[in-house]
């Protein structure tokens, strides 16, 4: 039995997520404590509940204590199987953090697996958006071996989401390992502006523009795809994910999205200073992806290593689980100001 107290480290739900996702692919049954422990309304939220019954349903778990509020549950898996599913959030929470919980169980599967996700949040505060998932994350994880794809059938946003997203992901083991430790040098700057029903007021051009601007003081010409959605006329909202690519195969990303009384210029300047950050101190990963990389790379056979600029509490968080529940080792140092994270062979 695997003990985790989620009180530990981070604190957050990520610990919870990373921990299901964990006792998914080894077989071994997860009891955890103190699930959110840190947070101001700790427990479980609507999210996390249907991101713990979706990984259930994968692996054919028996869950006990899967309730909102709940602080403590009981996860005892059983073989991951393929096949189609269907999850339902239910509130504007995010889309992206439910398929961090189970893209790695899926990649596990003993065949395709399709998830049809309803009813949530694909560009939410405190969350990747799904266009950093499709365009940044997934073609990382594709380097190692991981065959997925995200098809976003309805764009949503707080407070209602009401978004819908489709997951694919074909069995993809075993993974590669991930070496990325020179930076090289720029060789393409994209993006996609979007927004739903917000058309009149310009507001993904406005946003393009600003992003552009800003790169362009740098000397960078990006280029961004302005994208007019008109997929949920119940949720208006906007986002902007711009990446880089670098001759040496690094992506690097950044992303922001719109909130009621904030420009759009001030969400394209937001998303260009996050990428700049990354640019400037010659990264291999950006912040978010160090962390999201972890899972992936405790599975993967052999030594993986990769820089970022920051050694986050969700990065650290997630070493912790991975040495703990994977028997993997990894090893932070600091390299001209930036920090190798190294998962040791």
């Amino acid at each position: 039995m695997i003990e985790v107290d989620g009180s530990m480290k981070s604190g957050s739900g990520t610990m919870l997520r990373l921990s299901v996702a964990f006792s998914a692919i080894t077989g071994r049954p997860l009891h955890m404590i103190n699930i959110r422990a840190r947070r101001s309304n700790p427990g479980l939220r609507p999210q996390h509940l249907e991101a713990v019954l979706t990984a259930a349903r994968l692996c054919r778990a028996r869950v006990s204590g899967a309730r909102v509020g709940s602080m403590e549950i009981t996860f005892e898996p059983g073989p991951i199987e393929g096949g189609s599913y269907r999850a339902e959030i239910g509130t504007a929470g995010s889309i992206p953090m439910l398929i961090m919980t189970i893209l790695p169980i899926c990649i596990m599967a003993r065949s395709r697996v399709r998830v049809l996700i309803e009813k949530g949040g694909t560009d939410v505060r405190h969350s990747p958006t799904i266009n950093y998932m499709r365009y940044v994350f997934l073609p990382v994880l594709a380097k190692m071996g991981v065959r997925a794809r995200i098809r976003v059938l309805r764009y949503g946003y707080y407070p209602k989401g009401l978004g819908v997203v489709e997951l694919s992901v074909e069995p993809s083991r075993p993974l590669k390992p991930l070496v990325l430790e020179e930076f090289g040098q720029v060789e393409a700057v994209r993006g996609i502006s979007v927004c739903t029903f917000l058309e009149k007021r310009k507001v993904a051009d406005r946003q393009a523009r600003a992003a552009r601007e800003l790169l362009a003081k740098e000397g960078l010409e990006p280029d961004i795809q302005v994208v007019y959605d008109r997929s949920n006329p119940v949720q208006r909202g906007s986002s902007i994910v711009l990446w880089a690519e670098t001759d040496t195969g690094v992506i690097l990303g950044a992303d922001a999205i719109g909130e009621l009384g904030k420009p759009a210029e001030a969400v394209g300047r937001e998303a260009a200073e996050g990428l700049l950050a990354e640019l400037r101190a010659r990264a291999t990963v950006d912040i978010h992806m160090a962390d999201m990389l972890v899972p992936y790379v405790a599975i993967a056979e052999g030594r993986s290593a990769y820089l970022t600029r920051e050694l986050t509490d969700h990065l650290d968080a997630n070493i912790w689980l991975a040495e703990r529940i994977m028997g993997v080792r990894f090893n932070v140092s600091q390299v001209n100001g930036l920090y190798r994270v190294e998962r040791i062979a």
